[in-house]
């Protein structure tokens, strides 16, 4: 799955972490004082532009820079180590790109976020009746949003379109690879499937859940630090009062609660859907067996396989049951829980509605960062029943034992048969 596409997976993605904090550690204890000494100091966070001019800012400039020098180097590193793989450039370079794009992509998002602020704060002035406030005040903030807004537009688009190309090279790969392989493939149980739609459902799944895991990763690089610093507004919070840096700890709060829950209550899904891709595919099989020869897919022998899927969705229904009662809790409680901690600084006057905005705003990205497998969870059970899939593939490229569920399925085809099927 891995070794088709990158090469030598294990020390390109152990050397990836590595780099990566090497590249943190850099900047926080070199180059971001090198780029004040230079003239990039940073801007604080009140006057920061609304505009497309932060883009431009001297702090996000040297960051630009420090981001692709780092990359640079790491990949160019590796493009020499594995000369000779095929997908290098897709592999390497590709994954380099869309983490960078991600980056920018977030930091639109601190801009829209900069620029709730003032929109707020004049949204409740006008409602208050403050004089000054005209219908151009309005239009010329809204003229600055739909500029980000069609930066934004462009850059998903055209982030949404290299990926896409991405995965499918990564899908290509494993064909590629399963296929010079299929003499040693060819027996395992649904092989055709396996090799035809688990690549495809692999890489499709993998599409949305490697831009969400990157995507949170910048989120939570980007909006920390606003976070934090919108933290000097909140006066206390209930029953517990003041707080340094409370809504970075709240956030990390409900986020690991969220998190600890949904994973206790989804326990047993990711064998559930293993299992039922193999009697689906039991089932699958026999009746095409059964296109081709009269003595296949008798009625007995397919109300069994269907019994056998039958039973494993009703045992699905149940557990999906009790984990949507945790998850929709949970997403119910989300959407109130920032105003209720906010409830004491709302009375007390102490923020504006632009302010009220930017918090919510702010918190809201940060949680849902920190709730990758909250928001991911049901993908990522389908994701490892995939795996398990095709981690047979694995073993039997590399002869060695095949996964209990496979040899039970030789088994039953050799005439052993058992009770689940």
């Amino acid at each position: 799955m891995f070794h088709s596409f990158f090469p030598q997976p294990k020390a390109f993605f152990t050397s990836l972490v590595v780099w990566t904090l090497i590249a943190i550690a850099g900047w926080y204890l070199f180059a971001a004082g090198l780029g004040v000494s230079l003239g990039y100091a940073p801007v604080a966070e009140e006057q920061q532009p609304i505009d497309l001019s932060f883009f431009l800012l001297p702090e996000n400039l040297w960051f630009y820079s420090y981001f692709l020098l780092s990359a640079a180097i790491f990949c160019a590193a590796w493009h020499l180590i594995a000369r000779n793989h095929p997908w290098k450039l897709w592999s390497i370079w590709g994954s380099a790109l869309i983490i960078f794009v991600t980056y920018f992509g977030v930091q639109i998002s601190v801009v829209i976020n900069n620029w709730r602020r003032p929109f707020g704060d004049l949204l409740q002035n006008a409602l208050s009746k403050q004089p000054g406030i005209s219908v151009d005040n309005f239009y010329s903030l809204m003229w600055v949003f739909c500029q980000i807004a069609f930066l934004s537009m462009f850059v998903s688009i055209m982030t949404d379109f290299f990926t896409s190309h991405y995965i499918f090279r990564w899908r290509t790969a494993m064909n590629n690879f399963y296929m010079s392989k299929w003499e040693k493939l060819r027996h395992i149980e649904g092989a055709s499937q396996r090799v035809q739609e688990d690549t495809m459902r692999f890489s499709s799944t993998l599409e949305g859940l490697g831009i969400s895991l990157i995507n949170s990763v910048m989120t939570l690089v980007v909006f920390l630090p606003i976070l934090l610093a919108l933290s000097h507004y909140v006066t206390e919070l209930p029953f517990i009062g003041p707080v340094a840096n409370s809504l970075f700890w709240l956030a990390l709060f409900w986020s690991a609660f969220g998190t600890v829950l949904l994973a206790v209550a989804g326990v047993k899904l990711p064998g559930l859907n293993f299992r039922n891709q193999r009697v689906e595919a039991a089932y699958r099989k026999e009746l095409v067996y059964g296109e081709d020869h009269a003595e296949r897919a008798h009625p007995l022998t397919v109300t069994e396989l269907f019994g056998n899927v039958r039973r494993n969705y009703y045992r699905m229904y149940f557990h999906y049951m009790y984990f949507n009662v945790a998850r929709y809790f949970y997403i119910q409680a989300d959407a109130l829980f920032v105003v209720f901690m906010l409830v004491p600084t709302i009375v007390a006057g102490t923020i504006t509605y632009g302010i009220f905005q930017q918090i919510s705003t702010a918190f809201g990205q940060v949680s849902n960062s920190f709730q990758y497998l909250v928001n991911s969870w049901t993908t990522i059970i389908e994701l490892l029943s995939i795996h398990k899939r095709l981690k047979a593939f694995e073993a039997a490229i590399d002869d060695a034992p095949l996964p209990d569920i496979d040899q039970r399925y030789l088994e039953r085809e050799a005439g052993v048969v058992h009770a689940d099927g």
